[in-house]
């Protein structure tokens, strides 16, 4: 079943900066940069012990991090040193070689591209130690970063979606009637990132740390192991595949950004005119684009993801001008080609513009000019395909897989499918077309010598899944597990929401908006975390804060408050001796005397200890049960 609450990426790594105290030196770096300083001692802060660890709590939830690299290594293999062992390795790896940094080969592997899968994309996956350092060195540089990219960016940044994108576009379309996008492309894009050009823009941000940028540039260079086991050393491009390559490709498009903004967006006029100020605090700019329009300016607007981009424009003439100058501007500045092809000029009350899997037009509506919109051509028969191959495997399930299973992957691509798509206006036909392409398969895979198995009853609905699908008429189950088949047409269109300005990751006004301050002893919570631990391993340690968060600052048993570190425990479940792992689920917090008495096999021990802890019924029926799971008789 799926879950019924999932948190934003962003507000994770926001509280995992607090659990290792570095919210508040990512806030400075933040205003610093703000402020146009010149960091030139970054290096401490990366191989800091709380950046490392917190490096390792951020990717270890990651599907990658299971994902050996050319050494064979994964996260679990970190995860088993003390935190110690590991910030030494670190800071070994990077700083106390006698060579330098140098980073294993990255391990090539070619996928198939979702829409020709006759063609493929190259990932690089880097081994687990320098993803480590690559998260470590990410986690630094993205609040500087941050204060200097462009509000018109919204790819693999912190609370920044594709939802965004979709609402400045409709915008953009509906109230400014800007109607002629001019689609670009350009080729090959994460291969041809030119490393000079890279470094450059990296120091002019203010990020000049010396020993900084040369392990980014060992990075850029690392080798890479072809499938064939050939290897290959790159001149050019950041591999996708890892961690900082995201990062690094924002830092290289931000400059195309910041440059079709000075074009017009950004005011490039010295004409007097009135000025007021938006409800948000920000300038209102109407009136300087009135002043433009009686210059030879041209009207152009950049919508970015990653380095899939729109430019705006208000006439034919002004789009065809846009796309030649940004296509030269893209090759004189960055080194990059953009596909002549797939480049184009597209009049949106005339064709549909794809984005981000969406396809856009501006049709006439009670005499206005509104938007209209679909999931895309190429991205409708993929998720067709999807659906129709997962609709087989429930009645056909994959060998190791049950009934169960392939009906809750089903339903989860489902979920997955609308959630994304439903900003589109038009959600609803494209979705009823699904449906009755899924239903026919279901229907008829389903159907038995004594009837349909899809039938209207089965057991009852999670309160998330009434929430969604509770009045829907079309709600089918699979007969025999009783389990819900969600229905692809149940889903209604909803506005896409623009970014607030207001919400950053990096001022505590702007987390207000995010999530809310801790409500923990924190100080106990950074000591627990500075607290040296003698031959346990990281995953332990980072689960500790992960408990203490969970259960409150509090007893898990008892439901007393710690009051000081001295005083925490962590109990294994499952003791290690028999087979008990110091994952999250086996571990919980309780109070030192609790602890002896769960352990406690003399009588006269456990009276004492009884006798101190005072536990009710309730209490004792908690501690019974840790006992029992520990192999002891439980206490009267």
């Amino acid at each position: 079943m799926p879950k019924e609450n999932r948190k934003l990426i962003s507000v994770d790594n926001i509280r995992h900066s607090e659990y290792y105290g570095l919210q508040e030196t990512f806030d400075r770096l933040y205003a610093q940069s703000k402020n146009g300083e010149i960091f030139t001692n970054l290096m401490e802060i990366i191989l800091s012990r709380e950046n490392i660890l917190l490096a390792y709590r951020n990717i270890k939830a990651n599907t990658g991090s299971h994902t050996p690299g050319t050494d064979r290594q994964t996260i679990r293999d970190i995860g088993r040193l003390t935190p110690e062992e590991v910030v030494d390795k670190v800071r070994f790896i990077v700083a106390g070689s006698p060579h330098g940094y140098r980073p294993k080969p990255v391990r090539r592997k070619d996928i198939p591209k979702p829409y020709d899968p006759t063609k493929s994309r190259p990932l690089g996956i880097p081994c687990i130690w320098d993803r480590l350092i690559q998260q470590c060195i990410k986690q630094v540089m993205e609040p500087i970063c941050e204060a200097k990219f462009s509000n018109n960016s919204f790819g693999f940044r912190p609370n920044r979606s594709v939802e965004h994108a979709i609402a400045k576009t409709y915008r953009l379309l509906n109230l400014s009637h800007l109607h002629y996008v001019v689609e670009f492309d350009i080729k090959g894009f994460f291969d041809n990132v030119n490393h000079s050009k890279l470094v450059r823009q990296i120091w002019s941000m203010g990020i000049r740390d010396k020993h900084l940028i040369y392990i980014i540039r060992c990075i850029l260079k690392a080798p890479i192991r072809m499938p064939d086991g050939s290897t290959v050393q790159p001149g050019q491009g950041t591999p996708q595949g890892g961690i900082i390559s995201p990062l690094l490709a924002n830092i290289v498009l931000n400059e195309l950004d910041h440059w079709v903004e000075s074009q017009w967006q950004a005011n490039p006029v010295t004409r007097k005119y009135s000025v007021s100020i938006n409800r948000n605090g920000s300038e209102c700019l109407h009136h300087g684009y009135r002043a433009m329009r009686n210059t030879g300016l041209k009207e152009m607007f950049i919508i970015r993801y990653a380095d899939d981009f729109r430019v705006f424009c208000r006439t034919k003439t002004d789009a065809e001008r846009a796309k030649y100058a940004v296509t030269q501007w893209l090759s004189d500045r960055l080194k990059l080609e953009v596909s002549p092809e797939k480049t184009k000029v597209v009049n949106v009350k005339r064709r549909y513009s794809d984005f981000l899997g969406f396809k856009i037009k501006v049709t006439k509506k009670a005499g206005k000019a509104v938007v209209k919109s679909h999931i895309s051509d190429k991205q409708l028969s993929r998720k067709r395909q999807n659906l129709l191959e997962q609709a087989k495997r429930i009645a056909r399930p994959r060998p190791g897989k049950t009934e169960f299973d392939e009906v809750n992957l089903y339903n989860f691509m489902v979920m997955g499918m609308q959630n994304y798509y439903r900003i589109a206006t038009d959600i609803s036909r494209d979705c009823n077309s699904l449906n009755r392409s899924v239903m026919t398969i279901l229907t008829n895979r389903l159907r038995t010598p004594s009837g349909n198995r899809l039938v209207k009853t089965g057991r009852t609905l999670t309160n998330f899944e009434k929430t969604a699908y509770g009045k829907a008429r079309t709600m089918r189950y699979v007969a025999g597990t009783g389990e819900p088949i969600y229905p692809i047409s149940y889903v209604q269109h909803r506005k896409p929401m623009p970014k607030k300005l207001s919400v950053n990751s990096y001022s505590p006004d702007g987390r207000q908006g995010l999530h809310d301050n801790l409500r923990i002893n924190t100080s106990i919570m950074l000591m627990l975390m500075r607290q040296p631990l003698h031959n346990r391993s990281t995953e332990y340690a980072d689960n500790r804060i992960s408990l203490y968060s969970a259960q409150w600052g509090k007893c898990a048993i008892t439901g007393h408050e710690f009051r000081s570190v001295a005083e925490i425990h962590c109990h294994h479940a499952t003791p290690r001796s028999k087979g008990g792992t110091d994952k999250y689920e086996n571990l919980v917090l309780i109070l030192e005397s609790v602890h002896r008495l769960i352990h406690a096999t003399r009588p006269e021990t456990i009276s004492h200890y009884k006798e101190i802890c005072n536990l009710n019924v309730s209490q004792m029926k908690k501690l019974n049960e840790f006992r029992q799971k520990a192999g002891l008789e439980s206490t009267a």
